[in-house]
């Protein structure tokens, strides 16, 4: 069913479905005690819901508030806010979205799910986050991870975790719809509608439209990449029984979208040129979980899911489909034992068509990860709790694999808690680090002779590899007052770089050339090391200011051969610092002033620090409609926040403003 055909559905159900409203009186947070803040509960630590101030790790917490006050449009903006979160926009449908370093295109040390389902591509280990767009209303929160997570998630929860949750269909009954438009996205429209089936049964169903507008070249001029998309989906939520639930959820997406790309065409050589390419994307996925709780008290649950992904980008076609299959249970032996376990087995499929400059031998192939992990949270005493576990995994590339990691938590107070954590965490190699073909430029070598520089995937791949140590602290010194600080120290192995080969000559295909190639090696060491703070104060009853820093420092190890001046793609897009400081202000009748100032370091490749002002005026008109106006990069005109990346070339973020209704029946 296309997304289109779906809206069409909702229109016609709506008036035959009974239900309630939605609600459009979110709790105001600036009114809540931080003391229930800090008793939040997160699952993403240990895949089991624990109070914030007993988790021991780096987290941060985006809440459904917190999104409707942003005035974001979209996930990437939304994680601006987190500290130790890099978020650059290279052009108007690409972000390069990294925590704690390695950020460029497809940062593939960050693990990001939604509702359970992992969104990496399989091909480069990345996110596309172009196909990962919500409806930004039906986010209940987004909790990330600053540091490995790899012991209850797996491969490639190196750095962070993102992992985006939904709200049950039992919160989104009722209709709700919303229209938008502003100067870079100059539409956007929801039509969504939740309503029940039977007595055990909840649905919501919605249709979501945007278009985004073409960004502008350094040099001037558009760089035609505007982002047109159309996504429908649905989620249900069943109470089987007392001990059983099943929530069953899918969704299609279809983008039309352009990229202003700096290519060699291969067929051609020694042509390289630079033009705007369209790019088509399409994605479907269901996915299915049950959950039952058994007598003794234990939960266990089954989730199964299908991702199907296809994309027409630097002319070439690329598909995935990838089938998983997750079981865990959590049981407590005794009262002073606490513990998760579970299974998973996930098989990729992929094909990846030859482009203008990059193509794959073998162009097909199926992988097959398979893994099992076990976590048990000892309480030593009624304030000391030292966690302990591993994940145990073998892939296709590299083999068997493990990820075990270490936490204690002390909690001196009820408002006070102290964690320690070390572990250790791996990124598996993917299709890119073993079968690419890459020409990546061209260059004179005499009169009507030419070179070419080309990149070829490793015939021996290896995982990359995290210890990691840490330390954090988080405190509620007074009613309106909280702290979180977390410090990091991390040790990378094996990173992927970049060795220069011995050139030959070749004849073919093309005129006859030079070939100077490099090979993608695992022999690259980094230590990272830095911190991060948030804070948050309540300066009055309707008042909160939340403020937030990050600090970093990278340091590589040199090898004479690497040509690759950042082994694995590391620094060059990673700011030293950043800092940031949000208020929320909810005024009388209904009015709303939201505002951020965030300042982004400078990169090292020679993009210039930042920075940004938001700010969002919101009114309540009633109670089932909200208006609200937002300006984004209030400061300047526009400025550049990443280089270009993998030929695509990199364009200037515009100042910007958007107005969008809401009503909700």
């Amino acid at each position: 069913m296309s997304a289109s055909r779906v809206a069409r559905l909702a229109l016609v159900v709506l008036p035959l479905v009974p239900s309630v409203a939605q609600t459009s009186n979110p709790p105001d947070l600036t009114q809540a005690s931080l003391e229930d803040l800090l008793k939040m509960q997160v699952t993403s630590v240990s895949k089991k819901e624990e109070p914030l101030s007993k988790a021991g790790a780096a987290v941060f917490v985006i809440t459904q508030e917190d999104i409707r006050r942003s005035g974001a449009t979209n996930i990437p903006d939304l994680l601006r806010m987190v500290p130790g979160v890099n978020v650059a926009q290279i052009d108007s449908n690409t972000w390069a979205i990294g925590i704690r370093g390695f950020s460029d295109l497809f940062a593939d040390k960050v693990l990001v799910l939604i509702d359970g389902r992992s969104v990496y591509n399989p091909m480069a280990s990345g996110v596309n986050w172009d196909a990962q767009d919500l409806p930004l209303e039906d986010i209940e929160r987004i909790e990330v991870i600053r540091g490995p997570g790899g012991t209850v998630w797996g491969a490639n929860a190196v750095n962070g975790v993102i992992n985006i949750m939904t709200k049950s269909a039992k919160d989104t009954q009722g209709g709700l719809l919303s229209a938008g438009a502003g100067s870079v996205t100059t539409a956007e429209g929801l039509a969504q509608y939740g309503g029940t089936v039977g007595t055990t049964g909840t649905y919501r169903i919605f249709d979501k439209y945007f278009d985004i507008a073409s960004s502008t070249l350094p040099g001037g001029g558009s760089a035609e990449d505007g982002w047109h998309s159309m996504h429908g989906g649905f989620r249900s939520d069943w109470d089987l029984s007392p001990t059983d639930t099943l929530t069953v959820q899918g969704d299609l997406q279809e983008d039309r979208e352009g990229q202003n790309l700096t290519t060699v065409i291969v067929n051609q050589l020694p042509l390289e040129e630079t033009f705007t390419e369209r790019s088509d994307a399409k994605a479907a996925n269901i996915l299915a979980r049950w959950k039952h709780t058994l007598a003794n008290g234990s939960e266990t649950s089954l989730q199964i899911y299908d991702d199907y992904t296809s994309r027409f980008t630097s002319g070439g076609a690329i598909w995935q489909n990838t089938v998983d299959i997750d079981f865990q249970h959590h049981l407590a032996l005794g009262s002073r034992q606490d513990v998760v376990w579970g299974l998973d087995a996930r098989l990729s499929s992929l094909y990846m068509g030859p482009g203008y400059s990059i193509s794959f031998v073998p162009d097909r192939r199926t992988d097959l990860l398979v893994s099992a992990f076990v976590q048990d949270e000892v309480k030593i005493a009624s304030t000391l709790s030292l966690t302990v576990g591993s994940k145990f995994e073998h892939n296709d590339y590299s083999g068997f694999a493990f990820e075990p990691s270490a936490q204690l938590v002390w909690n001196p107070t009820a408002r006070q808690a102290l964690w320690l954590s070390a572990a250790r965490a791996i990124r598996q190699p993917d299709v890119v680090d073993i079968s690419l073909i890459n020409d990546v430029a061209t260059f004179p070598t005499g009169p009507g002779t030419f070179g070419v520089l080309e990149i070829f995937g490793s015939p021996n791949p290896n995982v990359e590899t995290l210890d990691d140590f840490e330390a954090g602290y988080r405190i509620q010194p007074a009613k309106r007052l909280s702290l979180d600080v977390s410090t990091f120290s991390s040790y990378y192995h094996n990173l992927r770089t970049l060795e220069e080969q011995a050139p030959y000559f070749v004849d073919g295909p093309g005129p006859p050339h030079v070939v100077v190639p490099a090979v993608f090696e695992f022999i690259g060491r980094a230590h990272t090391y830095g911190g991060e703070l948030s804070v948050n104060w309540n300066p009055a009853a309707r008042w909160r200011l939340s403020a937030g820093s990050a600090l970093i420092h990278m340091n590589f190890a040199e090898n004479a051969a690497n040509i690759d001046p950042q082994p694995g793609d590391a620094a060059t897009g990673t700011p030293q610092q950043q800092y940031q400081l949000r208020s929320q202000l909810t005024l009388p009748h209904r009015f709303e002033w939201d505002s951020s100032l965030a300042y982004v370091g400078r990169l090292s490749v020679g993009v210039p620090a930042y920075t940004r002002v938001d700010t969002r005026f919101g009114w309540k008109m009633s109670g089932h409609t909200d208006f609200s106006v937002v300006g984004q990069n209030l400061l300047s005109p526009r400025h550049a926040e990443f280089p270009s990346e993998l030929g695509v070339n990199y364009t200037l973020v515009a100042r910007s403003v958007f107005a969008k209704v809401s009503w909700r029946f």
